[in-house]
């Protein structure tokens, strides 16, 4: 098996490893879905911990794919992760899994490579698209959308304070084909201590990235397929950068888990429901101080587990 390297390192550096190591091992001698595979640093280290493991990987990203290790135990397909059910349905991994695996978010890959659009740092093309199944670029969402459709994208998706502010500005001076000019034009839209807290284009950029690939959409279409393709004992663990799609999932898994759907109202539960699914993880972990010291764009991971119990 090819070993991890500095290219590879480069690429993408996976978050949490040993924890998603230690919280997969149960699934470590049956098929793991690593639905997001991106550089495969997850999948590289659970070929390298577990002999006896299949892992079927899944990346949007035409980049990743071509990066694929040469090892008998790997199959990578190019599909969005949202389209889950279908990639089983063509793969030859059984109809139950034992481990999924959703590493949610951007790579270090798309965020640092300046053609891609994704970082208000680098030049590029406004562009931000994770795959080419994504129907518009961040430009066609910029230069094309309604002030108010702007305002409400960076307001619900980035929780921007100034985001009537910014899109106004962003109306006023469009069209965008570029990222850093995008970038300044949102700095100069907002009041000076903002700009002295940090970067004020990143939650503009964040939300418009989350427009463009429909990526709170994605999470809830796939999380409605994945417990029930787990096996019993079969595990999913989940890592998401940021409040909304963690939100997805954490009441994706409190309404798997739940033991009851009577209304609250009624004094006797009727329903008879037993829940088949148990969260490991009651309180969702995060990187150590000394994983967020070595690698800064862990500070915001967050991991929650869940288990298949009948």
């Amino acid at each position: 098996m090819d070993q991890p390297t500095s290219h590879d390192h480069a690429y993408h550096e996976p978050v949490m490893v040993s924890e998603v190591l230690s919280w997969l091992e149960p699934a470590s001698r049956g098929w793991i879905i690593d639905a997001t595979f991106g550089g495969g640093g997850h999948s590289r280290a659970l070929l390298e911990r577990y002999p006896e493991v299949r892992i079927l990987g899944i990346d949007r990203d035409p980049d990743a794919v071509r990066r694929v290790p040469d090892d008998r135990r790997l199959t990578v397909v190019q599909a969005n992760y949202r389209d889950l059910a279908a990639v089983l349905e063509r793969s030859q991994t059984p109809a139950r899994v034992e481990g999924i695996l959703l590493d949610l978010g951007v790579s270090s890959h798309q965020l640092d490579t300046g053609d891609r659009g994704f970082s208000y740092r680098r030049s590029g093309p406004l562009d931000m698209r994770m795959g080419p199944d994504a129907d518009r670029s961040a430009a066609d969402v910029v230069n094309s959308s309604a002030e108010a459709s702007l305002a409400s994208i960076f307001r619900r998706y980035g929780e921007e304070r100034y985001a009537r502010r910014i899109a106004e500005a962003i109306v006023a001076e469009r069209p965008f084909t570029d990222t850093v000019a995008l970038a300044r034009c949102i700095a100069a839209s907002v009041p000076a201590y903002v700009r002295r807290a940090g970067h004020p284009a990143r939650k503009v950029f964040q939300a418009l990235r989350i427009e463009v690939n429909d990526e709170l959409a994605g999470v809830a279409e796939c999380m409605d397929v994945v417990f029930d393709r787990l096996a019993v004992g079969g595990r999913i663990v989940v890592m998401a950068y940021h409040s909304l799609e963690d939100r997805v999932v954490k009441h994706a898994f409190l309404a798997r888990a739940r033991s009851c759907i009577c209304p609250p109202d009624l004094p006797v539960c009727a329903c008879g429901v037993e829940p088949d699914f148990s969260i490991l993880t009651p309180r969702a972990i995060r990187p150590s101080a000394d994983e967020i010291a070595h690698n800064p764009r862990s500070r915001s991971a967050v991991l929650r587990v869940g288990e298949r119990i009948s």
